[in-house]
C-alpha cells in the first residue's frame, strides 16, 4: 500500500513540475512583451532602448540635489549600516565561487553559472540619477549574491542529504524536488547514490 502511495505522489509531483515548467514559458513570453512596451531591447546581455525614449527618461531623472532634499533624515543616516553588508557579501561571493571550483568537481556536481543569478543592468536607465544607480546596483548584487548562495548550497544539499524536512518549509529551493520523502529509507536506501548525482536537468 505503501509503494502505491508513493508511485501517485511521484506522479503528482510529475504533474506539478510540468505545471511549473510551462509557467516558466509563459513568464519568458510576458518578459518578451515588455520589452516591446518600453521599447528596449537585449542583445547580448546589452539593454538597448530606442534614442527618443533615453531622451524621455534623462527628461524624469530627478537631480542629486533634488533627490537629497526629497529624502528622510533617518534614511541618510542608516545608509552606511546598509552599505556595511556590501562587506560580507563581497567575502561570501568569494568564499562561494572558491568552494564550489575546488569541491564541485571532486562530487561530480555541475557549477552554479554565477551570471544567472547576480545581474547588474539598472544601470542602463536612463532615468536614475547617480546615487539611485548606485542603490539598485547594491539591491542587484546583495540579492543576486543570496540566490548564487541559495543554488550552491541547494546543489551541496542533494548530493549530501537529499531529505525533505517533515515540517513545511518556507521557500523551497530548486534542487527540493528530487530530494527523498521524509521517513522513506527503503527508497533512500536504494537509491542515494543515484539522486545525489543526477543533474541531468541541469545540462538540458
Amino acid at each position: 500500500m505503501s509503494w502505491y502511495t508513493g508511485g501517485l505522489m511521484n506522479d503528482r509531483l510529475e504533474i506539478l513540475l510540468d505545471k511549473l515548467r510551462t509557467l516558466e514559458r509563459e513568464l519568458a513570453v510576458e518578459i518578451q512583451k515588455k520589452e516591446e512596451e518600453f521599447f528596449y531591447q537585449i542583445h547580448r546581455k546589452k539593454i538597448r532602448f530606442q534614442r527618443e525614449i533615453r531622451q524621455k527618461h534623462r527628461r524624469l531623472m530627478k537631480t542629486l540635489g533634488y533627490y537629497l532634499l526629497e529624502a528622510r533624515p533617518l534614511a541618510i543616516l542608516t545608509a552606511p549600516v546598509i552599505w556595511s553588508c556590501l562587506i560580507p557579501a563581497l567575502l561570501m561571493d568569494l568564499v562561494l565561487s572558491v568552494y564550489q571550483a575546488v569541491c564541485f568537481p571532486v562530487y561530480g556536481i555541475p557549477k552554479v553559472r554565477r551570471g544567472d543569478f547576480i545581474v547588474l543592468d539598472r544601470h542602463n536607465l536612463s532615468y536614475l540619477n547617480f546615487i539611485e544607480k548606485m542603490n539598485c546596483a547594491y539591491c542587484g548584487y546583495f540579492n543576486g549574491v543570496v540566490a548564487y548562495a541559495r543554488e550552491i548550497a541547494a546543489r551541496t544539499e542533494q548530493h549530501w542529504c537529499p531529505i525533505k524536512h517533515a515540517r513545511r518549509v518556507g521557500d523551497i529551493h530548486s534542487r527540493y524536488k528530487y530530494f527523498f520523502d521524509y521517513g522513506d529509507g527503503k527508497r533512500y536506501s536504494k537509491e542515494i547514490e543515484t539522486v545525489r548525482r543526477d543533474f541531468e536537468d541541469l545540462k538540458q
